[in-house]
């Protein structure tokens, strides 16, 4: 039965005091609306009082009649005016500008001046211009900028109904692109491939009408590509340079606008300088978001769910349970129906923490069938017993991390996280584990994306693994930890330790995997947020028989190039391997690296 496609929250659910409460309506005198509203008034009064006057007196009775006036309602918008005499008023306007009033901080806000955690800005993918299009379903003319096609090759089908259109400075930039071995030359050479497929055996007059899409067999592209046959001239404001290649696309989009009268023109671009420019001449641009996977990444899959209080009383009606034993360790099986089933997932963990003191319950979902779920029960990682090269658990995530990372029948195994979540300390420890102690895999392969974080320090020397070796100094350090655990045989018996250690790894460049496979290694790709899922599919597609790959990454530290969080290869395999029975995904949620490490991530 096919798995149900639903969105999935990160399990995080609040606790009881941190939900907001309705209380009683305030007197309207002590709200803190009031407050606001009688703030000003105040001020205005002590103004009064520190400048010079002659009656004293009259002066006083003022003051007096002003601390005591009523504020405005809460309910009304704007505070009441005939609180100041105009005679007053007047003669603020002529010695002092008017004030900016700041709002009173509450002492909860004070105890805390940087906030932990910023809210994202909610940004408008579409431009106005394509909403309005969309909602009078009329279909669009977009104008791709040479960074999209370089960027998603098959971008061209990407866009349903609606046509596409290819300035002659598009195809220009491509020719300058096409050469070399960089993945945006390739890139380029591909779209240009593609183009030349689309045009063959076609005349000119088709080409004036445009060439459908779909020619292909591209289904989903029902719309018509159209080029650039003759010179087109627009009126841009003067000062910009005519030779510059954008432009003389922005000039082509304005001058489709003029002749194409009530057809949406949008103008497509990876390059956020460039959509800012269009913007500014009064010209429909957004961003090429296809390749997302996910429009908010607060929808990207845990792989954590947190069952609800009540689930026992709900789904135990007609429980099984049974036991079984398999590779060593004897778990629990538990046999659940009810509605809460249907919204979980193959694979993805479980956990119910009753606050009355009753033991808690961790759990993994194995099968699914309609409103009936196998639920299995988990090893215990943080016992030091069920220690991994030494490492045990220090919360709950990483319980579940470990409990994939050690499971033979999980081929596949994505663990995201931000710095400090023991990401490649659990996945060494696994590897070295599953290694040298089991047998089960022959050596441990590790390789990464050679993205530097700041300026390139250029060509470096020695055979490949020599060059990959500044890369990989995050491994060294955990082979470090994970060295100093071993204090029996003493200096000696660390150093032979870390040579065997040292033998059955092998650090691999990402630039040399297509083509290859794997048959029982242990893959780690770390970094795996810098690939694109081109080149995800290309590593993951070199599994031979019996190998475990491991994706590791923070999707908040994408060094690559109009990449984001949405379109990185990470989230594209965490979304599309959801719920298979072979694969698991954990999302570590809290960092156990240090104190400092911890607010670091926080506060900056």
């Amino acid at each position: 039965m096919p798995l149900p496609k639903i969105p999935s929250k990160p399990a995080t659910i609040l606790a009881t005091q941190d939900y907001p409460t309705a209380g009683a309506t305030r007197p309207a005198g002590k709200s803190p609306a009031a407050k606001k509203v009688a703030a000003p008034v105040i001020e205005a009064a002590l103004a009064e009082v520190a400048k010079p006057v002659r009656n004293a007196a009259t002066k006083i009775k003022q003051v007096a009649a002003l601390m005591v006036a009523k504020p405005a309602p809460i309910a009304e918008a704007a505070p009441a005016p005939a609180v100041i005499a105009p005679a007053t008023v007047q003669k603020n306007k002529a010695k002092a500008p008017t004030a900016k009033v700041t709002p009173i901080k509450s002492a909860k806000q004070a105890e805390q001046p940087h906030p932990a955690k910023h809210k994202a800005v909610e940004v408008q993918l579409k431009s106005s211009a394509s909403r309005a299009a969309d909602q009078r379903g009329v279909s669009k003319l977009f104008v791709l900028d040479t960074n999209v096609l370089m960027h998603d090759p098959s971008s061209l089908f990407r866009f349903e109904e609606h046509d596409v259109y290819l300035p002659m400075m598009t195809l220009e930039e491509l020719d300058n692109h096409k050469k070399g071995m960089t993945e945006v030359a390739r890139n380029a050479r591909q779209v240009s491939r593609t183009l030349d497929a689309l045009i063959s055996n076609t005349d000119d007059d088709a080409i004036e009408q445009g060439i459908l899409l779909s020619k292909l067999g591209n289904k989903d592209a029902k719309g018509r590509l159209f080029f650039q046959t003759r010179l087109q001239s627009a009126d841009l404001p003067a000062g910009l340079p005519v030779g510059k290649a954008d432009n003389q696309i922005l000039a082509v989009v304005r001058s489709l606008e003029s002749e194409q009268e009530g057809r949406p023109v949008v103008l497509v671009s990876k390059d956020i300088n460039m959509r800012i420019k269009a913007r500014a001449l009064g010209l429909p641009a957004e961003d090429y978001f296809n390749d997302h996977v996910l429009e908010d990444t607060d929808l990207l899959y845990s792989g954590i769910v947190q069952l609800p209080d009540d689930f026992w009383n709900k789904h135990g009606k007609d429980m099984e349970s049974w036991q079984e034993s398999k590779n060593g360790y004897s778990s629990t099986f538990y046999r659940v129906t009810g509605p809460f089933v249907p919204s979980m997932l193959v694979n993805q963990f479980i956990y119910l923490e009753p606050k009355n003191g009753e033991a808690p319950f961790y759990g993994q979902v194995k099968q699914i069938n309609g409103k009936t779920a196998v639920l299995q029960t988990l090893r215990d990682f943080s016992h030091t017993k069920n220690n991994v090269w030494g490492v045990t658990a220090r919360n709950r995530e990483q319980n579940f991390a470990l409990n994939l990372l050690m499971n033979p029948e999980c081929d596949f195994v994505t663990l995201l996280g931000q710095a400090g979540t023991g990401k490649t300390l659990l996945a060494l420890a696994a590897g070295l584990a599953q290694v040298l102690e089991t047998k089960l895999y022959n050596e441990i392969i590790v390789t990464r994306v050679t993205v530097p974080v700041g300026e390139d320090i250029g060509f470096l020397p020695g055979t490949e693994e020599e060059k990959m070796s500044p890369w990989m100094g995050a491994f060294d350090d955990n082979l470090e930890v994970l060295n100093k655990s071993d204090s029996d045989g003493g200096e000696w018996g660390r150093a032979a330790t870390q040579d065997l250690i040292r033998s059955r790894i092998k650090i691999k460049s990402l630039n040399f995997m297509r083509g290859r496979t794997f048959v029982n290694k242990f893959l780690i790709i770390d970094e795996a947020q810098n690939l694109t899922p081109k080149q995800v599919k290309t590593l993951v597609t070199r599994a031979g028989p019996g190998t475990k790959i491991l994706c590791l990454g923070n999707i908040a530290q994408i060094d690559t190039p109009y990449l984001t969080e949405g379109s990185s290869g990470l989230t594209y395999v965490v979304d599309r391997f959801k719920g298979w029975s072979h694969s698991g995904h954990v999302t570590l949620a809290r960092g156990e690296r240090s104190r400092l490490a911890d607010h670091a991530s926080e506060v900056l």
